[in-house]
């Protein structure tokens, strides 16, 4: 897995959430497996990360050198990026119950775009 489909950079700034709004925001935290597939572009066909989301934060769960920040709303709207030294992508999406979906894209570098899915795996 050479290049997160280019996802990346770095969301920073962790955010205080009210106790009403961070228990709405718990429920999908947990670990979740995420299969990126390029539709366009010189990117690598198909990747898979895994990605724990913690008080709707996300962030990776992988032993490779991937960085994943994002942030899962209390609705299940996705923003994240994930970034591997010059390569990133930013990511969008919504995940709903046990599942999710959205589409990423390249920022810089190679020009690249697809789609994700995700599975709660705990």
């Amino acid at each position: 897995m050479r290049m997160i489909p280019s996802f990346g950079v770095a969301l920073a700034a962790a955010c205080i959430l009210a106790p009403q709004v961070q228990a709405q925001t718990n429920r999908f935290d947990g670990n979740w497996s995420v299969e990126v597939v390029t539709e366009q572009g010189a990117c690598d066909r198909a990747y898979r990360y895994a990605v724990i989301v913690q008080n709707g934060r996300a962030r990776y769960g992988g032993p490779e050198n991937f960085n994943v920040n994002g942030q899962v709303s209390p609705n299940g709207s996705v923003s994240a990026s994930i970034s591997r030294g010059q390569d990133r992508a930013n990511v969008s999406g919504r995940l709903s119950g046990p599942a999710g979906r959205g589409t990423w894209s390249t920022a810089g570098g190679r020009v690249c775009s697809g789609y994700w899915n995700a599975e709660r795996r705990g």
